[in-house]
């Protein structure tokens, strides 16, 4: 890893989630889960640092209650995107990893694979993740498609089934796996940006880099799929408690 570059990672945490309020601190096989994600991401080789980004005292609260490092940004953040880009102007960064604060088995590998090709080729900016998907999931509105260039790049994400299969040889469909690694300064321009026409559509802010004519080099995780299971509602949340209890 190079000596000049400092990677640090950010956990966007909000209290006040829509489907399961205060989801971040709920218990998970008797730990918050923003505690399982932080001790997860801890284990990655390249992270330097790692802050929790939180909208509520209650949050910093827990964080610093296990020993872990959060700061208080603002509660008027649209997506995790920006209030990392607040969380970030308070930090000495090069190099920022947006961690989601709601996949409680978050495996550390997956950070390495998305902030190793910011490290190796200086010209990408921003990175993330994709893994294969079975045809169950294939029109799953929930199940974010991804397709890339033949040097790795993104070309577009969406809800809906995206190649479509008119030719189904060879098909294969990317889900894609939302932690981002972006270069700071990078990050700091984006987040100013207004949101483009396809990301008021699809829901999906990382379409407003590609809008506004910004690359996003995507690598093929060799991780299990599980490691990016989201926790949205009650139901999510007792499934990932029987995944983890399974694995002790």
């Amino acid at each position: 890893m190079s000596d000049r570059c400092k990677v640090v990672g950010v956990i966007p945490a909000r209290y006040g989630s829509t489907r399961l309020p205060g989801k971040i601190l709920a218990p998970i096989a008797g730990k918050p889960m923003i505690q399982w994600v932080y001790e997860r991401a801890k284990g990655s080789q390249l992270l330097q640092e790692l802050f929790v980004a939180a909208d509520d005292e209650r949050i910093i609260a827990c964080v610093e209650g296990f020993g872990g490092k959060a700061v208080m940004t603002g509660t008027h953040h649209q997506s995790g995107t920006d209030r990392i880009a607040e969380a970030v102007g308070m930090l000495t960064a090069d190099i920022v990893v947006n961690i989601q604060g709601d996949q409680p088995m978050l495996d550390p590998r997956m950070i390495d694979e998305a902030v190793q090709p910011m490290l190796d080729h200086t010209e990408i900016r921003m990175a993330t993740l994709m893994t294969p998907i079975q045809p169950e999931d294939y029109h799953d509105p929930s199940v974010v498609k991804v397709v890339v260039d033949e040097n790795g790049y993104a070309l577009y994400f969406s809800r809906s089934l995206i190649p479509y299969p008119r030719n189904t040889e060879n098909l294969r469909v990317f889900e894609h796996v939302g932690l981002y690694v972006y270069r700071k300064d990078f990050l700091l321009m984006i987040s100013q940006l207004p949101q483009g026409y396809l990301e008021k559509i699809e829901l999906l802010e990382q379409l407003r880099v590609l809008e506004k004519g910004y690359k996003i080099f995507v690598t093929e995780t060799h991780c299990a799929s599980a490691s990016g299971v989201s926790v949205d509602t009650a139901e999510d949340l007792a499934k990932v408690e029987k995944l983890i209890r399974t694995q002790k």
